[in-house]
């Protein structure tokens, strides 16, 4: 399988993930043009998308998922509440092209895809895991708090883009409006770089692990700070960098490092 974040941050999201036969978006959060470019920077080429897959409705998740569909022809896939919510801000979408999921999981050619319930401020918000052969990818961002939910899902996956959005006092003393930090620090906000280092304590085992740090706040985090905080949880749980997982970060304006496993 391949794994790539084209762009994660508060910005704009979006992820390729591929198998031998399939092809995937996961959220398209940026302007048309940049989904275009960022897949030609890895070189993807858009006609050989089979789906995109959204997460939730926000705007730095779906801004550009409308045009993809209709430039190149491609289904989105969500679930009906989600659905809702965002449908009048994507712009039409051909009858054939509109995915409503009704189950938990999706079959496209030599991929499996599950989806599973998250905690954010969304309508219906959801992540995915990847499955092709014996791999298996995840993308767990926009969590309020790491449940067991999503704990059981992505504990056993090769790779994990998993939320590490802001330094908690930062949020505190931040330029944010008071409601703005509430609900980035609540059940139905963001991950914190502290809770994200916890949360890959959590799912170690004896499988090494591929750990993408993604969708980092431009205000209230700093890409070193997130990986220096996680770093450190992990070392005080005796967790090797190299030997136990590798740990990157997805990077905010353009694509990251290329995972092919």
């Amino acid at each position: 399988m391949i794994f790539c974040p084209l762009y994660s941050g508060s910005s704009g999201n979006s992820v390729f993930v591929a198998s031998q036969d399939t092809k995937i978006l996961v959220d398209a959060g940026m302007p048309g043009k940049s989904i275009e470019s960022a897949l030609k920077l890895i070189n993807q080429n858009p006609n050989d998308i089979d789906g995109i897959f959204i997460t939730h409705e926000h705007s730095d998740h779906i801004k550009g998922a409308g045009i993809v569909s209709r430039r190149y022809n491609i289904p989105i896939y969500a679930n009906e509440n989600t659905w809702k919510a965002m449908e009048s801000k994507i712009g039409n979408i051909k009858e054939h092209n509109i995915k409503i999921i009704n189950n938990e999981s999706v079959d496209i050619k030599d991929m499996h895809i599950v989806n599973y319930n998250i905690s954010h401020d969304a309508a219906a918000p959801i992540g995915y895991a990847f499955y092709s052969g014996n791999k298996k990818a995840c993308i767990a961002t926009d969590l309020g708090y790491f449940s067991d939910e999503v704990k059981n899902i992505i504990k056993d996956a090769d790779v994990i883009l998993l939320e590490s959005n802001h330094d908690v006092e930062m949020v505190k003393f931040g330029p944010y409006p008071y409601p703005l930090k509430r609900r980035i620090l609540s059940d139905v906000g963001h991950l914190s770089n502290e809770a994200c280092g916890k949360a890959i304590v959590d799912i170690m085992n004896d499988k090494q692990k591929h750990i993408i740090l993604g969708h980092l706040s431009k205000t209230n985090n700093f890409p070193d700070l997130a990986y220096q905080t996680v770093i450190n949880i992990l070392k005080d749980n005796y967790i090797e960098i190299g030997r136990d997982i590798s740990l990157n970060l997805a990077r905010r304006d353009m694509p990251s490092d290329v995972i092919d496993f």
